[in-house]
């Protein structure tokens, strides 16, 4: 009689899923990933390095590079009067467009994001200008139409200002998506404790929106601090009047391609690029209080 234990013993079947497959065999992961490496290599991490030494150079594109240490920086933060102009009025440019913005993508996200047969026409064309926006051509339209704004040292960065707000095509776009995950089910038990519209916004909105609020918030930021076309066009490159529209990437532009002072355009543009990893990382710093993730326990 053949019991149990005298059956052969059987290969079990393998059980390993594709993912774990594919991880027994990393080489093909590297090879798939060289692309993107090579090109993050040569043309990003390279160049920035290439302007990290520059920086601490005298050059003007047509003679070699001299070494003069930290000239360019000191030079940029104690002696240059225009560069605090920029990052002054970079800086005004910033905290005025990025809330303002925000606030009218959520402001028209919330209004349309209801299922209607006109929902897809209207994404559309809202979302039409963050397409537009950026381009020279919506640039030379808008220095006509606020031509008497632009002549005023205190209305010209309103300007542009609106011009940027008009652009809130794309965080509407991830507004809206994020309306979209909130469920049906809360606002039902909201209105059943008799929690108004008002009150639902504020305690079931906006905390189950806060993730998608900070995302953009990062990302606005940053698109910020690097606006340039616009004032580019409406200022005709000269920043004015009295320096209200010389962004920071616009007196970056001037040194390097105007100047040809490559190495203190190099300095300013590491400057600029430490600025935005700080307020990046006190964002991400603030964002453990007021974003809130599904699963946290708060």
């Amino acid at each position: 009689m053949t019991t149990v234990l005298d059956r052969p013993v059987q290969k079990p079947r393998s059980t390993s899923t594709p993912a774990r497959r594919y991880g027994e065999r990393p080489s093909i992961a590297y090879l798939f990933l060289t692309p993107w490496v090579a090109g993050a290599l040569l043309l990003t991490l390279g160049p920035m390095l290439w302007l990290l030494y520059l920086s601490f150079t005298e050059y003007d594109l047509f003679t070699a590079p001299r070494w003069v240490g930290l000239d360019n920086y000191v030079r940029m933060l104690t002696v240059d009067p225009h560069f605090w102009n920029a990052v002054w009025a970079t800086s005004k440019f910033v905290l005025i467009s990025v809330p303002v913005q925000l606030a009218a993508a959520l402001g028209v996200a919330l209004l349309i994001h209801r299922k209607s047969r006109a929902q897809g026409f209207y994404r559309s064309a809202f979302y039409a200008p963050s397409l537009l926006g950026a381009s020279v051509s919506v640039a030379l339209v808008w220095r006509v139409i606020f031509h008497d704004w632009i002549g005023h040292p205190d209305r010209a960065l309103l300007a542009l200002v609106l011009l940027a707000v008009w652009q809130f095509g794309a965080p509407m776009v991830i507004f809206l998506a994020g309306l979209q995950q909130i469920p049906q089910e809360y606002y039902d038990a909201a209105a059943v404790d008799g929690a108004g519209p008002w009150r639902s916004f504020l305690k079931i909105t906006i905390p189950m929106l806060s993730p998608v609020i900070f995302f953009n918030l990062v990302l606005d930021t940053i698109r910020a601090f690097q606006v340039f076309t616009g004032a580019y066009v409406v200022s005709n490159g000269t920043g004015g009047p009295s320096d209200s529209t010389l962004f920071y990437t616009l007196y970056l532009y001037e040194k390097g391609f105007v100047e040809f002072k490559m190495g203190y355009a190099s300095a300013m543009s590491w400057f600029l690029l430490v600025v935005i990893a700080v307020i990046t990382a006190l964002l991400f710093r603030t964002a453990k209080g007021w974003v809130f993730y599904s699963g946290d326990e708060s």
